[in-house]
């Protein structure tokens, strides 16, 4: 256990941060995954930036590689090009 204080405030933080990182990188996959499953063009155009801008923030804050961000963003630009 811990015996500082900045230790004992180190360990509330980082559990904050791991939920906030989870709860985003959860909204994010939700995301990918309608936009994968939408069938009509118009919508997934529509769509498609704000899923971009979720996986560029996750990749930013290294919730996500920046490769991985790159390999999603194209997959899913190819996909919604091919509706």
């Amino acid at each position: 256990m811990a015996n500082h204080k900045s230790a004992l405030k180190r360990i509330r933080r980082n559990e904050a941060v791991r939920l906030r990182n989870r709860y985003q990188h959860k909204t994010t996959r939700n995301a990918i995954k309608k936009l994968r499953t939408e069938t009509d063009k118009k919508k997934a155009e529509e769509m498609l930036p704000g899923v971009v801008s979720m996986i560029d923030k996750l990749a930013k804050r290294n919730i996500i590689h920046s490769n991985k961000a790159a390999n999603l963003k194209s997959k899913l630009m190819k996909q919604v090009g091919a509706l």
